[in-house]
């Protein structure tokens, strides 16, 4: 199997989201623990997450809000302590083995200055604010495909969530990596679903960067 590169989703999969969800909780005033409870919930059915914050404000809407956060300065951050332990390792890994590797999310045109700040060994970065178009739709890897070098099946996308990521990637033709963290990533790694839609199941980024060995061609 002959992979030239490695795209990675962020929520989740390179970032534990207790800071972004945190921060969303103090803006709305509820204790955190409220709202991670409201985010477990609304997992567990099967909706998307901003329904957590509709359940606090039923009016809620996200632009707005976020608008409204950043001229009050509570606006969005990413720091090196919102990262994995494994991120850097691994990405550095997958760079070193000569495979492309970028980072792809469900993110604000924001969120990507700000990763790009951090630095990291990747070589591109791009979400869904930039691109106009998000997950799950095939727009989103339509544009995937023809950002990352190679073909749809020399291309992995790394994700943490089955609906956004996993299954549409895998009907794009690309290979799946499906990490078992965060909410979505515990509650539904053992579903069939995505055992037979995963190219690989993973506990962990390192483990991944591990069974990717082939040097792009």
């Amino acid at each position: 199997m002959a992979i030239r590169s490695v795209v990675f989703d962020v929520g989740e999969t390179l970032m534990d989201d207790s800071t972004f969800w945190g921060s969303w909780a103090d803006w709305l005033g509820v204790p955190r623990h409220t709202l991670a409870a409201l985010v477990g919930a609304v997992t567990a059915l099967g909706h998307d997450n901003v329904e957590a914050l509709r359940l606090i404000c039923p009016d809620f809407d996200l632009a707005a809000e976020r608008q409204a956060r950043e001229e009050a300065g509570q606006g969005e951050t990413i720091s090196e302590s919102d990262l994995y332990p494994d991120v850097r390792p691994a990405l550095s890994a997958l760079k070193a083995n000569g495979l492309w590797v970028g980072i792809a999310g469900n993110q604000t045109t924001r969120a990507a200055e700000l990763l790009a700040a951090l630095d990291l060994p990747v070589d591109a970065i791009a979400t869904s604010g930039q691109w106009g178009v998000a997950k799950p739709s095939t727009e989103f890897y339509d544009y995937l495909i023809a950002w990352a070098p190679g073909a749809p099946d020399e291309i992995v996308y790394v994700g943490d969530h089955p609906v956004n990521d996993i299954l549409p990637a895998k009907a794009a033709g690309l290979h799946t990596a499906h990490i078992r963290r965060g909410p979505w990533g515990y509650l539904h790694a053992d579903d069939q679903e995505v055992k037979e839609n995963a190219t690989w199941r993973i506990n962990s980024l390192t483990e991944l960067a591990s069974l990717l060995t082939t040097p792009a061609g």
